[in-house]
């Protein structure tokens, strides 16, 4: 029997060598050939996986945080080489959509060896004359502004709570502004708001599921735009997560996501967007800077995920 050929992406600063290397020991046996790449502050995973889909490793896994899988992710993007994932960071927002076991490498190993391949979608964001994929949500406003003010010693002691201490901080720094959008080639459209995510599924730390209709094998990205401005919309964009699109979906009240004149959904297949002030932007949870024009697609079927 030819062994399965594994390439395994590891970021050293997310988990113990030792640790990793006794897990993958206990659950791959003599059938498998295991070859190992290491990250590094400069390359986070793209050019690793890359060499291991060249050398012909059927599965590579991205061992890290979501800033490690989506590098792998991209480099895998439209190929026949599966994806897996051993969650190691705060978010880990693609692992959890996916019901990856978290804080178990045996576990999360064991679901890459023994689980069916499928194939999902992947969103690509393009600015400045850079091209980044995405597996998860990008986006402006309070997601990416609570990535800006989280603490990161917090952070580190008390994961994703730290997120929850950051939100109030995160409210008061984002400002109404004027949006252009033209969504799947229709002619743009003027509006304003301060918040925007695109997602390709919609679950992030906590169970909380900002993008409720997002589905990661649809064709679709899914949209939230968020406009509430003064306590009284806060409350009406707040009770609609929690009620409309959280408590009432779980028990079968409701099919799709619920707008409000605040917090509208849409899904779509490419959209372009102007700002006319510049905001702070996130891809996966990683903070890119203040961007004043993006446009975003989805690739259908992209990813081969184990």
């Amino acid at each position: 029997m030819t062994p399965t050929r594994i390439g395994i992406v590891w970021n050293p600063s997310k988990v113990d060598q030792n640790v990793l290397q006794d897990a993958v020991s206990d659950v791959f046996d003599e059938q498998y050939d295991i070859r190992w790449w290491e990250t590094t502050p400069e390359d986070p995973g793209r050019g690793m996986a890359r060499e291991a889909r060249e050398d012909g490793r059927g599965i590579v896994i991205a061992v890290g945080g979501d800033g490690t899988v989506r590098a792998v992710a991209e480099s895998l993007a439209g190929s026949e080489t599966a994806l897996g994932i051993v969650p190691q960071g705060t978010g880990n927002l693609l692992a959890r959509n996916l019901e990856v076991p978290l804080n178990n490498v045996a576990a999360a190993l064991q679901r890459v060896r023994d689980a069916e391949p499928r194939r999902i979608d992947l969103g690509w964001v393009s600015y400045d004359g850079t091209e980044h994929a995405f597996a998860v949500m990008v986006g402006f406003g309070i997601d990416a502004q609570m990535l800006v003010e989280t603490d990161d010693d917090l952070k580190s002691k008390a994961g994703w709570l730290a997120y929850v201490e950051a939100m109030g901080r995160a409210l008061a720094g984002t400002e109404m502004t004027d949006i252009t959008l033209a969504i799947d080639g229709e002619k743009a459209v003027a509006v304003r708001g301060h918040t925007m995510l695109i997602g390709n599924c919609g679950m992030v730390q906590g169970g909380i599921r900002l993008l409720p209709d997002a589905v990661l094998d649809d064709g679709k990205l899914d949209v939230l735009m968020i406009s509430a401005d003064g306590a009284l919309q806060w409350l009406d964009t707040l009770r609609s997560f929690v009620w409309d699109n959280g408590i009432r979906r779980i028990f079968g009240a409701t099919d799709e996501a619920v707008s409000t004149d605040s917090a509208r959904h849409l899904p779509v297949e490419n959209i372009s967007v102007q700002l006319k002030t510049p905001l702070m932007f996130e891809i996966d949870g990683e903070e890119m800077g203040e961007l004043s024009a993006f446009e975003v697609r989805v690739e259908a079927g992209a990813l081969l995920v184990r």
